[in-house]
């Protein structure tokens, strides 16, 4: 569950009957999903405007502008996928503290 967890967050939350498991889940979908979408329409973008970028005549702070506007949505996909990283790193924590200690780690008892 922790590797599900911290490949797929939420999943693994789920897969160990915690109910933060959806939330986490559902940015985790999203987020991947802004990022997948925006982040292909971004680099498609960058190329096609290369010359308005990086050309002789290019002013940097147009550029900035045009390249924040192309790129925003990606970086929320981006910030929101790592949310639900940091959430369900939290939510593995809480698992494993909760766990309880299997028979083979207590001490056997004392034989006189």
């Amino acid at each position: 569950m922790v590797a599900t967890n911290l490949a797929l967050p939420g999943f693994g939350s789920l897969m160990a009957r915690r109910a933060a498991g959806w939330p986490q889940a559902v940015l985790t979908v999203v987020g991947f999903a802004l990022t997948s979408i925006f982040g292909v329409r971004f680099i498609t973008w960058f190329f096609q405007n290369l010359d308005m970028l990086y050309g002789a005549e290019s002013d940097p702070v147009e550029s900035l502008i045009a390249m924040w506007l192309n790129v925003r949505w990606a970086l929320l996909g981006i910030g929101l996928f790592a949310v639900s990283w940091l959430w369900s790193l939290a939510t593995n924590a809480e698992i494993l503290r909760s766990a309880s200690k299997p028979e083979t780690m207590k001490k056997p008892p004392v034989l006189s």
